[in-house]
This record gives structure tokens, C-alpha cells and sequence, in this order.
């Protein structure tokens, strides 16, 4: 059940980041950060001696994508309610 999750979450990233993929914004800003997050995690991961794991850079990247998705909402939001005054 928790891999299904993944791959939705995951489809539904790939989706905001086709639909974001024209101008910069905080959704292609948060899965960059979080690939950037998710690297520093696995090297943490392997110190710890498990071995590297690029599930960990994937699920980071796409709570990011999200993230920054939720972030993009914010600021429309932002400048609708800057409008309306």
C-alpha cells in the first residue's frame, strides 16, 4: 500500500511539473531543493551503514515538488487577495 502512495505522488509531481515547465517557480525551486535534501539524507543513510538508497532522493524530491506546489498556490493566492483590495 505504501509503494502505490509513492507512485501517485509521484505521478501527480510529474504532472505540476509539466503544467509549471514554462517560467521559473517555486515547484521546479522545490524539487531541486529537494533532490539537494534527499542526497544530504542517503550520505547521512550510508554513514549510518545501510548503504545508499535512491528511494530516499526520490520520496524527498517529491514531498519538495509538492511542497513548492503548495507554495505556488500561496502566492496566487497572495496576489488575488492584493487585487480584490
Amino acid at each position: 500500500m505504501i509503494n502505490n502512495i509513492w507512485v501517485l505522488l509521484g505521478f501527480i509531481a510529474i504532472i505540476l511539473l509539466a503544467a509549471y515547465w514554462n517560467n521559473r517557480n517555486s515547484v521546479w525551486g522545490g524539487l531541486t531543493l529537494g533532490i539537494a535534501i534527499g542526497f544530504v539524507v542517503a550520505i547521512f543513510i550510508v554513514f549510518r551503514g545501510k548503504g545508499f538508497d535512491w528511494h530516499i532522493i526520490g520520496k524527498i524530491a517529491i514531498v519538495g515538488t509538492l511542497l513548492g506546489f503548495v507554495a505556488e498556490l500561496l502566492g496566487m493566492a497572495s496576489d488575488y487577495l492584493k487585487s480584490k483590495t
